[in-house]
């Protein structure tokens, strides 16, 4: 089994430790877009070309399912992708995970990256998962650009500046944006109030990596031997994972397990 997972940089992360977890002996394809990062400021017919060049890359890889391990690409790209490459290759969207969050009952917090918050895209899952439950949308400025680069002093300053914004009551936070995933203790440490119940983070990349292998009938076998190889692709170049990768958990778990094509 051969699974591809694309961003423009290392927000896939999460979902592609996830997928490794859940089958160590899939075979990966992270495919980024190291030239053309951000993605976040593009418009959206631009993100869209972009998007489309980063999944045809992992594409001529021939994988079984492509994951887009980004929301605003998903927002944004999803359907021409589908259109391109469905049903060959089942294409899987990160979506923030809302309703789940909403389902304990709030008050919640949706940590978004600026152009997400007050979206029409975030404000309809809003109203379509979390009605009657009291939602902060907290835009966190520099948050996933200081995770893309390992910028230890800005990952601190943004994510001070995002608890700052979040009501002292709230009791879940929806993690919006996949690079946020890679600090999401840094996150709960700063949000979570003395006095209070534990704080519970809701990210997508669990989720993202069962509706994957559901795509694909199969099932979870993380005893599975991890004989799993790795290509990364930059740009369309074959190359390595890129150095602020190593800075966390997940990146260093690829390292560790997955052997070198």
């Amino acid at each position: 089994m051969k699974i591809a997972l694309m961003d423009s940089g290392i927000g896939l992360l999460a979902a592609t430790a996830a997928v490794r977890r859940l089958r160590p002996d899939a075979d990966l394809v992270l495919s980024l877009d190291p030239d053309g990062m951000p993605w976040g400021p593009r418009t959206p017919e631009d993100l869209t070309r972009r998007a489309l060049a980063v999944a045809e890359a992992a594409a001529a890889h021939r994988p079984d399912a492509l994951i887009i391990g980004c929301n605003t690409a998903t927002v944004h790209a999803l359907p021409t992708l589908r259109a391109r490459l469905e049903p060959g290759i089942p294409v899987i969207g990160t979506v923030p995970a809302i309703k789940p969050a909403a389902a304990g009952g709030g008050p919640v917090a949706i940590w978004a990256t600026p152009a997400t918050t007050g979206s029409p895209y975030q404000r309809g899952l809003i109203e379509d998962f979390a009605d009657g439950v009291a939602v902060t949308e907290v835009p966190c400025y520099g948050l996933a650009e200081a995770v893309e680069h390992a910028d230890e002093a800005a990952i601190e300053a943004a994510v001070a500046a995002a608890a700052a914004l979040t009501p002292d009551d709230v009791t879940t936070v929806v993690l919006g944006c996949t690079h946020y995933e890679l600090v999401s203790d840094r996150i709960r440490t700063a949000v979570q109030r003395p006095g209070f119940p534990p704080l519970v983070l809701h990210g997508s990349a669990g989720a993202v990596a069962a509706q994957a292998l559901r795509r694909l009938g199969e099932q979870p076998a993380p005893r599975a031997t991890a004989d799993g190889t790795l290509t990364v692709l930059l740009s369309g170049r074959e190359g390595t994972l890129p150095e602020p990768a190593l800075a966390y958990e997940e990146g260093r778990l690829l390292q560790a397990v997955s052997p070198a094509r």
